[in-house]
């Protein structure tokens, strides 16, 4: 609960300068509040906003959004027996995917402790996210850049304190320096977002037949 609610206090933070910048961009506000509740994804609000304020239209800022998601798929497949057992409930469960409760979920080791860390970690980011999103609509243009005030590092921050017992094993240390390496790399030429999908690259560093949840043959 302890470590759930530190990350979930962060995202708030990070919901609020969404919230801050979506209203200096002259979102419409109910809009807004609807990305928070039913999209659920904070680097993909983001990257909508700042297409919106840079005059693009809906259609490029969906088309980004689903390009952006697109890691939810391997998140999906590794993650399903982990949310829940019944398809209703991952139907759920998929809804509070994000990066911050897969990583958490992942850090607890497997079994009925990853589950319930998933859930709650997921649901208090759930919460914290759309408060932080009210609150920054109410301040208004208060924050108008989240990196002001160091916002933009909690969550780098945060995922790798959950990634740390990871790395210990080296097959995870190569792809997570292959990842970063390419995603670095990416930056310069890439609009915001996209170099985390280049990261992705890192997998070639995986040996064959080996998973990154133990080592264990698939």
């Amino acid at each position: 609960m302890r470590d759930a609610l530190a990350l979930a206090a962060a995202i708030g933070v990070v919901g609020a300068s969404f919230g801050a910048l979506a209203a200096a961009a002259r979102i419409p506000v109910a809009l807004t509040l609807a990305m928070s509740t039913l999209v659920f994804a904070g680097g993909s609000q983001f990257l909508m906003v700042a297409i919106v304020a840079g005059g693009g239209g809906a259609v490029a800022a969906a088309a980004a959004g689903l390009l952006l998601n697109a890691r939810h798929l391997p998140f999906g497949l590794a993650m399903g027996d982990i949310v829940a057992d019944r398809w209703p409930v991952r139907l759920l469960g998929a809804h509070l995917m994000i990066d911050e409760s897969v990583a958490f979920a992942r850090s607890r080791g497997g079994g009925p402790r990853s589950r319930a860390g998933y859930w709650l970690c997921g649901a208090l980011a759930f919460v914290f996210w759309n408060v932080g999103t009210v609150l920054g609509v109410l301040a208004g243009s208060a924050v108008p850049d989240p990196a002001a005030f160091g916002v933009d590092a909690a969550f780098p921050a945060g995922l790798l304190a959950l990634l740390l017992p990871a790395l210990r094993r080296p097959d995870a240390r190569r792809v997570g320096l292959g990842a970063a390496v390419t995603a670095l790399a990416a930056s310069p030429f890439l609009p915001a977002g996209l170099p985390v999908l280049a990261g992705l690259a890192g997998l070639v560093l995986l040996p064959v037949g080996r998973g990154m949840s133990g080592g264990q043959s698939r």
